[in-house]
């Protein structure tokens, strides 16, 4: 039977190379608020060390500070290496061009993953909320949606709105979360800055899952 590698020879020649490297050196920690025992550890150390996500300062990241909208569009674009020189004017009339995520949040706002208020604003210092992270990491990651209104979450299936049920069961789906319980999901609490991380390399990783096809050769 035949199976047919994505990445072909290149592929092969890589795993080669992997083969015969060094061992990659392990992410530093800079965060003297970030410890080992914090379950958000791992991907915050291993996001900054990759340039996706970074401090409130450069020796903290406050890993339980609730994020903001400006926080998440750029650690969003950074993960996604989006190219932040394309993106028209989004018009917020507080994200001036000189903000360093007015770049982040013009490039997400032309590809409709985020958008602003009825009052032409964008409020880059509101808080964001766990079941609007759902949403534009669905969209930003470009996941395929789930059909699945019904979700394990008690407190998700009583919302009215179906698609944002839909988004929180596309990331239960790709396993980028679990619940705050394993019956609740927490919609409406604020995302703090170490879930963020999580999600995010969470994403990273089932979005690389799912582009590598295994390669047989005869």
């Amino acid at each position: 039977m035949k199976f047919i590698k994505k990445w072909g020879i290149s592929f092969i020649i890589g795993i080669a190379a992997i083969c015969i490297s060094p061992p990659a050196k392990a992410a530093e920690n800079p965060f003297v608020d970030v410890s080992p025992k914090d379950a958000h550890y791992q991907a915050i150390v291993e996001l900054f060390d990759k340039g996706i996500v970074e401090g409130t300062s450069s020796k903290t990241f406050e890993p339980y500070k609730a994020v903001t909208r400006k926080e998440a569009a750029l650690f969003i674009v950074n993960a996604l290496q989006f190219d932040t020189f394309d993106g028209e004017d989004p018009g917020f009339k507080d994200v001036p061009k000189s903000s360093k995520y007015y770049g982040a949040i013009a490039v997400l706002s032309q590809k409709k993953i985020i958008s602003g208020y009825p009052d032409g604003t964008f409020k880059p210092n509101h808080l964001l909320t766990r079941s609007q992270i759902a949403k534009m990491l669905s969209l930003a990651f470009e996941l395929d949606i789930s059909k699945n209104t019904t979700t394990p979450f008690e407190d998700v299936n009583t919302i009215q709105d179906i698609p944002t049920r839909q988004y929180i069961q596309t990331l239960v789906d790709y396993k980028i979360t679990t619940g705050t319980t394993p019956t609740t999901f927490s919609p409406y609490q604020s995302l703090t800055r170490g879930q963020l991380a999580t999600f995010l390399k969470r994403a990273i990783d089932a979005v690389d899952a799912a582009n590598f096809e295994f390669i047989g050769v005869e």
